[in-house]
């Protein structure tokens, strides 16, 4: 099995970064959490931080996971956790876009379809509402 990691960034104000993709072009236009794969020998954080630095040009704190394993298919999974920025600010190096949104302003954008039920699980996360 292979996994994915991703970082739901949280800011002060509890806004998260949600990251267009650029490609592939069958992914592009859709929103998605900052990451990606884990190398070999490399264990899900370490490849999680390293991510967003190549990604966003941020040094980040991970903190709670969100849900367990999250299918992916072909043989993959995604594992995402809540995180902090504690250096530096965003920038899209990699994605068309970034967005901070607030809790209920995280429907407002077409998350790809792996993604969508972990930004519902991160809302209920940071509002306590279920959705």
């Amino acid at each position: 099995m292979k996994v994915v990691v991703g970082a739901a960034i949280v800011d002060g104000a509890g806004r998260v970064l949600a990251a267009q993709r650029a490609d592939p072009p069958e992914l592009a236009g859709g929103w998605e959490f900052p990451g990606g794969k884990v190398d070999p020998g490399e264990d899900d954080l370490t490849a999680l931080v390293r991510e967003c630095r190549e990604e966003l040009g941020v040094l980040i704190e991970a903190g709670e996971p969100v849900g367990g394993d999250w299918p992916l298919g072909t043989g993959r999974v995604l594992r995402v956790w809540l995180a902090a920025i504690v250096e530096g600010e965003p920038e899209a190096k990699e994605h068309s876009e970034l967005r901070w949104l607030a809790p209920h302003e995280l429907e407002d954008v077409t998350w790809l379809p792996a993604d969508l039920p972990i930004a519902r699980a991160v809302r209920e996360r940071l509002t306590g509402i279920e959705t």
